[in-house]
């Protein structure tokens, strides 16, 4: 059945016979639009059009009740139905190539169905603007003589310039552009107008790139010599790429075991059937270091990320299409490369958070790669110390194959973890973030010239500025955050919108002026540490210091080269980092996740302790660890001190299990923002209750929490109110969705978003 919008486009008359057997006769292309719509619309293919239309092309086409032209992607053509008729036409194609093929196409589709979200919107998501813009590229008219040149010009005797022009054209057997012809004929471009009005020259126009490309002069190295775990895991991965067959492997490796030789000794294998291989990585950080890892591997190697130029990221598109590179390494978006010899995805750290896009298409990478995987019936290889619960659990099931690698490569042994109670330590009550013991090691760690990694997930100076007046929070004005002092930029800044303002001299509540700041971010802990320390050299990796393109690599090359004795930071610094000299890593506040409003809280600071352990001990010099904490007795800190993930993560399951949480069920979590906080507020209990009489009337076995305030209620000035809806089969909640949307109440004031397994709810 068609939508509403699909009918405004035909007209109610009936149709003579002849005017139906000529529209049977027409082409109809099939549109989607970079709109939250289900259905393709149909559109005549005018006979100019026929020959150049092909689905994965970009149209323009008319759109609306205001017939205004837009781009939509075409994704079928076919020969027209007795139901098409006075179909609206294609006005034009926007490209002389598809930009994605019919596997891309299908992919593209079941990302549409699995995240709630149009057809059109993911095509619009997946192709870069640099490469729908052809960033980096420009038009160039080429000249060269027509096929029947010599029968036009005959007998007759040219003009001498003319004539110099068709010598210069005979002589260089290929095409040339303008100056280039002037230049060789010397003479003007008179005479090569002249000889275009006779057909004597034809001119081509091509697009060629201004962006030339640089894979980067790397000292190759050999591979490196396997252990018999990694061996193991090595024969596990070649198994389905020889055999043609897709499977996913969960690569659980402890910190330092070497996965990253296993992916590239698999690429190998791959690379050497003459195909392609994707590897995605959580961030930006990790991206240099990995694209030297590999190119010292191999002879291609493209990147794709977010802090790429547009050109970069064509030229580099445009290499992918055309099978020019062997490994393609990049965050996210990557595994949308337009492999044509796609033989393995890789997903290193595959627990990151930031595989899911928080943006519409609301897509999981690691999702998307398994069932592009399966499409190409291809290998896919998820690896990490620390795995998801959902992706531990379908290995448990047998879904997925495990494979275990227990040791460190040299058989090194894991560092010793201690935990630290910072709740009666005197340096801590006094607003310190360095407590005794971590001190004393620091101390200790750099007269021994040992590197030192310090991890703390706040950023800024204090992040609360507070009224000890009143007790409020000076919260930003737009959301429901308070603000963060930043001490470099002698501002106050909001953490989610970005808005900055000088530091408040009163309350802006109770007017008093009693205002401070509160806790410790990576700004006051890189003071402390260089007051308490200041023969050693600090650096502080966050968002705010490595703004500066190609910043992280400069970091991380002068802390592999000595010239830094204690690096500090946010997440960017808790894992895939491998540096032989750390022999000391300090978590300055294990709890700063803990006990956040989220059901995978505990998950998340399990995985980022055992992370950060990681980076220390990767030599004979050995390493310690040190987690400050004021919940000591959480199971979640006790078992990564213990390096000990199988207890966690049958421990948090049952947890899981007996509260119906994934991976025991999957979940849908309804955003909706608004101005006004009543309307809001109204209007999420309307489309509760609706889906609520929908699953009664319909005995749909989804259960509907809410709706409620959102953990952070207001946001860029907009008010928030979720709602979650669950069930056992990701089936169940697609098949609500689709029922239900036709029903929902009407609004223009409220906008409403669907996530699909959301990972992040705040």
């Amino acid at each position: 059945m068609k939508s509403k919008q699909q009918q405004l486009f035909e007209p109610p008359e009936e149709l003579s016979a002849w005017e139906v057997a000529a529209e049977q006769d027409r082409t109809v292309a099939e549109v989607v639009f970079n709109r939250p719509l289900e259905t393709p619309y149909s559109y005549a293919v005018p006979e100019a059009l026929r020959e150049l239309i092909t689905p994965g092309q970009r149209v323009k086409a008319p759109f609306g009740r205001g017939n205004r032209h837009i781009a939509g992607f075409c994704v079928n053509v076919r020969q027209a139905a007795e139901t098409d008729r006075r179909l609206k036409e294609i006005e034009s194609v926007l490209d002389r190539e598809p930009l994605v093929d019919s596997q891309m196409l299908e992919l593209t589709r079941w990302i549409a169905d699995r995240y709630l979200c149009g057809w059109g919107q993911v095509l619009q998501s997946v192709i870069p603007a640099g490469v729908k813009k052809k960033a980096g590229t420009r038009l160039i008219t080429q000249l060269s003589l027509a096929e029947n040149a010599v029968a036009l010009i005959g007998e007759k005797k040219l003009p001498a310039k003319q004539q110099a022009v068709v010598d210069a054209l005979t002589q260089a057997n290929q095409p040339m552009r303008i100056e280039e012809l002037t230049a060789a004929a010397n003479c003007g471009t008179g005479p090569i107008q002249s000889l275009r009005t006779k057909n004597i020259v034809i001119a081509h126009r091509e697009r060629t790139n201004n962006f030339a490309g640089d894979f980067g002069d790397v000292e190759k190295i050999d591979d490196l010599t396997l252990n018999e775990d990694q061996q193991n895991a090595l024969a596990s991965i070649v198994a389905p790429l020889q055999s043609g067959e897709h499977q996913t492997l969960l690569l659980h490796g402890v910190t330092g075991s070497g996965k990253t030789e296993v992916y590239i000794q698999a690429i190998r294998e791959v690379v050497s059937y003459g195909r392609q291989a994707i590897v995605l990585v959580p961030e930006i950080s990790l991206t240099p270091q990995t694209i030297r890892r590999f190119r010292s591997r191999f002879d291609s190697v493209a990147v794709l990320h977010s802090h790429m130029t547009d050109s970069e990221r064509h030229w580099h598109w445009q290499q992918i299409a055309r099978g020019a590179i062997q490994v393609i390494v990049g965050a996210r978006s990557a595994v949308f490369a337009p492999t044509p010899q796609l033989g393995l995805i890789v997903i290193d750290e595959e627990h990151e958070t930031t595989f899911k896009q928080d943006s519409t298409p609301r897509y999981h990478a690691r999702e998307v790669a398994r069932k592009r995987a399966m499409l190409a019936k291809i290998p896919l290889v998820l690896g990490t110390a620390t795995p998801t619960l959902e992706s531990w659990w379908r290995a448990k099931q047998k879904l997925d194959t495990l494979v275990s690698m227990p040791r460190r490569v040299q058989t090194l042994p894991l560092p010793p973890v201690t935990i630290v109670d910072t709740r009666n330590d005197p340096r801590i009550r006094k607003g310190g973030a360095i407590g005794r013991v971590l001190h004393n090691t620091i101390g200790q760690a750099l007269a021994d010239n040992g590197q030192i990694i310090l991890f703390l997930n706040l950023r800024g100076f204090s992040p609360t500025v507070w009224c000890i007046s009143c007790g409020e929070g000076i919260k930003c004005p737009e959301c429901d955050v308070t603000l963060n002092w930043h001490k470099d930029r002698g501002e106050v800044v909001c953490h989610l919108c970005d808005h900055s303002a000088p530091p408040p001299r009163q309350c802006p509540v109770c007017e008093s002026v009693g205002v401070r700041y509160f806790g410790i971010g990576t700004q006051k802990l890189e003071q402390e540490v260089s007051s308490l320390f200041r023969n050693a050299k600090v650096l502080r990796m966050d968002s705010d210091s490595m703004r500066k393109p190609g910043s992280h690599d400069e970091a991380l090359t002068a802390f592999r080269a000595g010239e830094v004795n204690v690096l500090l930071g946010t997440q960017m610094i808790a894992k895939g980092l491998d540096f032989p000299n750390v022999t000391l890593v300090g978590v300055i506040d294990a709890d700063t996740i803990l006990h956040q409003p989220d059901l995978r809280a505990t998950e998340r600071t399990f995985q980022l302790l055992a992370q950060v352990s990681g980076r220390t001990g990767r030599s004979e010099r050995g390493g310690r660890v040190l987690v400050q904490t004021s919940s000591p007795a959480e199971p979640a800190v006790i078992h990564a001190s213990n390096h000990d993930y199988i207890s966690f993560a049958q421990e948090e399951l049952q947890h899981r299990r007996d509260g119906l949480a994934p991976p025991f069920s999957h979940l849908a979590r309804v955003i909706f923002r608004g101005e006004k906080d009543h309307e809001v507020r109204t209007y999420a209990r309307e489309f509760a209750d609706a889906i609520r009489a929908i699953t009664k009337e319909l005995k749909i076995p989804v259960r509907v929490l809410g709706p409620a305030p959102a953990p952070i209620a207001r946001v860029r000035a907009h008010y928030r109110y979720h709602l979650q809806m669950s069930a056992v089969e990701i089936g169940v909640l697609q098949s609500l969705w689709r029922l239900a949307v036709p029903k929902l109440p009407k609004t223009s004031n409220v906008e409403f978003a669907v996530d699909v397994d959301p990972v992040n709810m705040r």
